[in-house]
């Protein structure tokens, strides 16, 4: 019985040798972690930046539709042009009138991290009874 006990504990052993990493492969996970991690980020940073990029665009549209609307009710130019950089600052504000109709047309950049520059674009119209 003896014997027994003895051979299956060896073989133990030789079963937990097997699972240690080798030494060709220590510090592999760190290597690969440390390849992997900047990928990681700037995908994450790249994903923000649109999503901000997309807030905005939101906010240009509403904005265009609230200038359009004061321009319909007979306000000003000025008023318009100061709506929309309220709330997309730096954007820049043209209208048009159209038969019963007034547009504008509010453009910006949006920046996605330091080198990506995306054109932004919003148009709405209203009808045109302050006149």
């Amino acid at each position: 019985m003896r014997a027994r006990g003895r051979s299956s504990g060896g073989r133990r052993c030789r079963a937990l040798s097997r699972i240690e990493p080798d030494d060709r492969e220590r510090g592999s996970v760190a290597a690969e972690l440390a390849l992997a991690l900047p990928a990681v980020v700037l995908a994450l940073l790249l994903g923000a930046g649109a999503l901000s990029a997309a807030a905005r665009q939101v906010a240009l549209q509403d904005a265009s539709a609230d200038a359009a609307r004061l321009l319909g009710r007979g306000e000003g130019a000025a008023a318009a042009a100061r709506v929309v950089n309220v709330a997309v600052p730096a954007a820049h504000v043209s209208s048009s009138r159209s038969g019963d109709l007034v547009c504008v047309t509010a453009t910006t950049e949006a920046m996605i991290g330091s080198l990506v520059r995306v054109p932004q674009r919003a148009s709405s119209c209203a009808l045109d009874g302050g006149l």
